[in-house]
């Protein structure tokens, strides 16, 4: 009889934009049919958009590993809970020479084999006006109109009360 396969699933975003000069977190959560191990282990790389060769970006086991080279030296901190199968990482002021695929994989033996996930990032310069900006600009727009017509209401009920009083004075010293 065949045994089912253990193995661990990773979820990331496929893919993600942010500001040159920012700092990012690359969410990456993973799913296993075994307990967490003691000899878990996590394994971030990244291949530049040039596809040249796979860089070490972060690695776990035990205890987060900080690089002792390369381009994310000093710019990638861990920011998971094994815990919560978070492992998940933070790059810090991200530059255009960090546009690329970011790959996750976690290993948890027995659970060795299994997805890794992929994150596409591209760094831009400056933010694109999103359908949130356009909602905030839309909502913001619609108070104002609100405020204005409001205020148009009670200026003119304001105008036509004292109007009616001074009709009403004018009939008085009339009669």
């Amino acid at each position: 009889a065949l045994w089912p396969a253990a193995a661990v699933e990773v979820h990331t975003s496929k893919e993600v934009d942010a500001v040159n000069g920012t700092n990012l977190r690359l969410k990456c959560t993973f799913s296993s049919s075994s307990p967490i191990s003691q000899h878990l282990s996590v394994t971030w790389n990244f291949q530049p958009e040039d596809l040249s060769s796979h860089e070490p970006v972060f690695y776990y086991l035990k205890e987060p590993y900080k690089l002792s080279a390369g381009r994310f030296k000093e710019r990638v901190t861990w920011d998971g809970n094994i815990e919560r199968n978070d492992v998940s990482i933070i790059i810090w002021n991200l530059q255009p020479t960090d546009n690329g695929t970011f790959t996750c994989q976690v290993k948890n033996p027995p659970d060795v084999d299994g997805t890794i996930g992929e994150v596409r990032l591209r760094v831009v310069q400056k933010v694109h006006f999103s359908e949130i900006h356009f909602l905030v600009v839309a909502i913001g727009s619609a108070c104002v109109l609100m405020i204005i017509v409001v205020s148009l209401v009670i200026i003119c009920r304001h105008r036509r009360k004292k109007a009616q009083e001074k009709r009403m004075e004018v009939a008085d010293t009339e009669l």
